[in-house]
């Protein structure tokens, strides 16, 4: 800590020495790998992919573009690169583009150590003063990364035109000695990339005829997505030419990575941690939604779905099951299957849909990806219900088959009590023992005993109707000659 030290005199004497960024973030890194501190904190999934190329790039001292689709940390994984910076570093006071006191680049700073030498003020600024974001978009000017003459400045200095003193430094001079992030730079002008150039690699800026020698120190980090590099604009080569290392970043690859990144983002009320349990086979559930979009022939593949639909859904899987509990008068509850209604808009929101998709409606595009999650997760616990051989081992699903073909049915209301909905599952014969076969541990039966009824009618074995605020399982076929029966009994009565 030197933030003590307060002119250029003090700063000689302790013996400072000048960093550029790029050297700052490979020695802290350097010496964060030697202590085997983790880098980047919270970036889940990435550790033996993305990564490790960052880590390269920073010890090349490159600039970087990371290359993703939608919700795959681009921008945070920015953010954390300023914990590689210094906690705090000198500029001389009152400097506009946090000029090295021991190298100045610009008119006000060189002018400042010529006048007042070793007595010039330094001012300390932490690395969290040091990164700059700017979202490129369509209006984005030169001005607004480069600079401008600035009449107002020129009539209160008193200053002609032709004085460089008059030059409003854009947000790119201004990162001088930060992290400069540029998100979705395919949607930046080609003229105004091309304004980039010099900055890239010589450090020479041209502001309305002023042409100047400006070393910048930058860290310049670019992200794009895919699909807006090719439909609605791309990098030109020379820029591209000019950033030294492309990373390509993915969604997570298994589900345990899916659920620690959407525990670890979602905000859950801490009443609603307290009082609400969400087993972790609807954890699992919520994840495969995810897995089971990104390869939908509904959804359209080259837009993505962002860990973000994963987070939404788990917010609001707590609340559905929260308002439940709070319409029972419950002190606690467990989230069900059921209580999935109220995750469906934060998919529908989340995905972009091909032709198909529309023809089939955000609604009717949501149920078929919860439907399918289910179907691929039953599969890994359980028998496929239409594959079981007969004649050579007992049907698993023989009893529960028998109790639906005889009529029966089981009603779920959305909102039902937790009493009334152990009720309805228990009333099944059949459920407990395919559960004893596979070994499900008793605190996790009631939700495992819904989810088998669902997947039984994702299979056809059984049937389900949605109506409103509730959802009926029974077997259309029984249901068919019950009611030919009933018509056949009014004839004869008749």
């Amino acid at each position: 800590m030197m933030n003590h030290i307060k002119t250029l005199g003090e700063l000689k004497k302790l013996g400072y020495q000048s960093k550029t960024i790029k050297e700052e973030l490979r020695t802290n890194l350097v010496e964060k790998l030697k202590s085997g501190q983790s880098v980047f904190e919270g970036i889940i999934g990435f550790e033996d992919t993305v990564l490790p190329d960052i880590e390269r790039a920073i010890l090349s001292r490159h600039n970087i573009l990371f290359l993703g689709l939608r919700g795959q940390a681009k921008t945070r994984i920015a953010r954390q690169m300023v914990d590689l910076l210094d906690e705090y570093i000198p500029i001389i006071a009152g400097s506009d583009l946090n000029d090295d006191p021991l190298n100045p680049i610009t008119r006000f700073g060189i002018d400042m150590i010529a006048e007042k030498g070793d007595h010039a003020p330094i001012d300390w600024i932490h690395r969290s003063e040091r990164y700059v974001e700017k979202l490129a978009t369509p209006d984005v000017s030169v001005a607004d990364l480069i600079g401008d003459v600035d009449p107002i400045k020129a009539a209160s200095l008193k200053l002609p035109y032709s004085d460089e003193r008059v030059i409003h430094f854009g947000l790119i001079p201004r990162s001088h000695r930060s992290i400069f992030v540029i998100n979705e730079i395919p949607d930046l002008q080609a003229r105004i990339q091309v304004s980039l150039f010099n900055i890239l690699q010589e450090g020479d800026i041209q502001i309305r005829g002023f042409k100047m020698r400006l070393p910048l120190d930058i860290q310049f980090v670019f992200t794009a997505n895919p699909e807006d590099y090719t439909n609605r604009g791309s990098i030109i080569t020379p820029l591209k030419d000019r950033i030294e290392s492309q990373i390509l970043t993915h969604y997570p690859k298994t589900i345990d990575d899916a659920k620690t990144i959407t525990a670890q983002e979602a905000l859950i009320a801490p009443e609603q941690s307290a009082n609400i349990q969400v087993p972790e086979l609807l954890r699992n559930l919520l994840e495969e939604i995810s897995f089971e979009a990104r390869e939908s022939e509904f959804v359209d593949e080259k837009s993505g779905v962002s860990a973000r639909m994963s987070i939404s859904g788990y917010e609001n899987l707590y609340s559905t099951a929260e308002r439940r509990q709070l319409l029972n008068g419950e002190e606690k509850t467990i989230a069900r299957i059921t209580d999935f209604w109220g995750v469906i808009p934060a998919i529908t929101g989340k995905v972009e849909l091909v032709y198909e998709g529309e023809q089939e409606g955000p609604y009717g595009v949501a149920l078929k990806l919860l439907g399918n999650a289910i179907k691929s997760l039953f599969l890994s616990v359980f028998p496929h219900p239409e594959k079981i051989k007969r004649g050579r081992e007992k049907d698993p699903y023989g009893v529960i088959k028998a109790y639906f073909s005889g009529a029966n049915s089981l009603e779920l209301e959305n909102d039902t009590s937790d009493l009334n909905y152990a009720e309805s599952l228990n009333a099944v014969p059949g459920l407990d023992d395919l559960l004893d076969r596979y070994n499900i541990a008793q605190h996790e039966r009631l939700t495992y005993k819904e989810f088998i009824m669902h997947a039984m009618s994702e299979f056809d074995v059984i049937s389900k109707e949605v109506l409103q605020g509730k959802i009926t399982f029974n077997d259309p076929l029984a249901d068919m000659l019950d009611d030919m029966e009933d018509e056949d009994d009014d004839e004869w009565n008749g």
